[in-house]
C-alpha cells in the first residue's frame, strides 16, 4: 500500500462534501501519474490556502476517465477519476494545520525547517505526489484520532468564505472566479532586490529551455542583464521571432519574459512575477489570449512560493475567467522559484520532453 497526495482548494473541498463522496477526480494532466495508483492505496487529503490535512480516502479502483459532471454542473475539469471510500473526512475546523507543532516536528519534509520557511511547499505542489510511507502512516493516525474528540482549530468564517471562489456563467459553462482584495504587503522587498531576483530566474528559465533543445526569446530590454547571469546564452537566443502575427500581437509576444520555441512555434511562455501585485505578467498573458484566442500554447506564471495563493486569486479574476477561448485558470499554471530550481538540477534535461514541466507546475485545485 502507498500514500498519495490529494489536493483540494476550499471550493473543491466544499463540493466534495456535497457529493456522494464515492469518487475523487484529478485534471487530465494527471492521467499518466494516476496509473501508479492501485486499489488499496490511500489518498491523504490536504486543503490548499488553509494548509490543513482533512481526510483519508481508500482507493477502490484503478484510474478511469469520465467527463460526466460531478462537482460542477456544466463542465467538470476533474475527469481522471478513482472510486474511493472515505476513511476520515473532517470538518474544516477539525482539519489539522501543517504548522501544528506535532505535525511539523514529525513530517520528513518539515521537521528540519523553521516554521516561517516555505521550503516544504514543494512536497505539496500537486496532487498524486507519492508520500513517504512513514509520513503517510503518521498522518493517517493523526487524522483518525481527530475523528473522535481531537482538537479544534477554529477558522474565521468570513475569511474562509472569501477563499471559496464564486461561480459565474459563461456562454459555454460555469467557471469559478475570485475577486482579490487589495492588501498591503508588509514584507515587500526593495525594488533593487526584486529586479535582481527576477533576472536570475529569467536566466534560469532560459538556460533550462536551451538545455532541452529550445531556442529562446527574451525581451530586448532584458538581454544584457540576463546574459550577465547566463554566460552561454547568446548562442541560443533568437534575434527575430519567426511568427506571422499582426504588429500588436507581435509587440505583446516580444515583451513576454521568456519564450521557448522550436520549429517556428512557441511551446512555452513564462512571465515572472516578483512584485507585490503579481499582476503585470498575468495581464500580458491575458492580452495575448484576447488578441489571439485560438493560439494554443502553454503559459506559466513563475513566482516565489509566498505568492502562490495571490497568483491563483489573480488568474481567477472575472476579466480573466471570461476570455473568449477558455478561462485563464484552465490555461495558465504556477511554477514556484523552488520548483524551477529543482527542475534545473535534473541531470538528463537534454533527453526530456517539455512535458516534464507539468510535473513541476501547479493549477488552482
Amino acid at each position: 500500500m502507498s500514500y498519495f497526495l490529494d489536493l483540494f482548494s476550499p471550493e473543491t473541498y466544499e463540493a466534495y462534501k456535497q457529493s456522494n463522496q464515492e469518487v475523487s477526480g484529478f485534471r487530465n494532466r494527471h492521467k499518466k501519474i494516476a496509473e501508479r495508483v492501485n486499489p488499496g492505496d490511500k489518498f491523504l487529503c490536504y486543503i490548499t490556502k488553509l494548509s490543513r490535512w482533512f481526510g483519508v480516502l481508500e482507493v477502490k479502483s484503478k484510474a478511469f476517465i469520465d467527463d460526466a459532471p460531478i462537482f460542477y454542473p456544466e463542465s467538470d475539469p476533474f475527469i481522471v477519476r478513482f472510486h474511493v471510500k472515505p476513511i476520515v473526512l473532517l470538518e474544516v475546523d477539525k482539519a489539522i494545520p501543517i504548522h501544528e507543532d506535532k505535525i511539523w516536528a514529525s513530517l520528513s519534509f518539515t521537521r528540519d525547517l523553521k516554521k516561517p520557511s516555505t521550503a516544504w511547499t514543494g512536497k505539496v505542489r500537486g496532487s498524486l505526489i507519492q508520500l513517504d510511507e512513514r509520513d503517510g502512516e503518521f498522518l493517517e493516525d493523526a487524522l483518525q484520532r481527530q475523528v473522535y474528540g481531537g482538537i479544534q482549530y477554529p477558522i474565521d468564517e468570513d475569511k474562509y468564505r472569501k477563499l471559496v471562489a464564486n461561480p459565474v456563467r459563461r456562454a459555454d459553462k460555469t467557471v469559478l472566479v475570485s475577486v482579490p482584495e487589495d492588501e498591503p504587503d508588509d514584507e515587500q522587498e526593495p525594488e533593487q532586490q526584486e529586479t535582481r531576483d527576477s533576472i536570475r530566474i529569467q536566466a534560469l528559465l532560459a538556460e533550462v529551455g536551451s538545455r532541452m533543445g529550445f531556442s529562446i526569446w527574451l525581451p530586448r530590454a532584458d538581454r544584457g542583464r540576463v546574459l550577465n547571469e547566463w554566460k552561454e546564452g547568446s548562442k541560443h537566443l533568437l534575434e527575430k521571432l519567426p511568427l506571422n502575427y499582426n504588429d500588436t500581437t507581435l509587440k505583446t509576444i516580444e515583451n513576454i519574459d521568456v519564450l521557448w520555441l522550436k520549429g517556428g512555434s512557441i511551446f512555452r511562455a513564462f512571465e515572472i512575477e516578483h512584485s507585490t501585485s503579481v499582476y503585470s505578467g498575468i495581464l500580458r498573458m491575458a492580452d495575448l489570449l484576447a488578441l489571439q484566442p485560438n493560439m494554443d500554447i502553454n503559459i506559466h506564471i513563475v513566482a516565489p512560493d509566498s505568492k502562490r495563493d495571490k497568483v491563483f486569486q489573480e488568474i481567477r479574476r472575472p476579466v480573466f475567467s471570461l476570455l473568449e477561448r477558455k478561462p485563464l485558470s484552465e490555461i495558465c499554471t504556477f511554477i514556484s522559484y523552488d520548483s524551477l530550481l529543482e527542475l534545473s538540477k535534473e541531470r538528463h534535461l537534454s533527453h526530456l520532453s517539455d512535458t516534464v514541466l507539468d510535473e513541476y507546475a501547479e493549477e488552482p485545485e
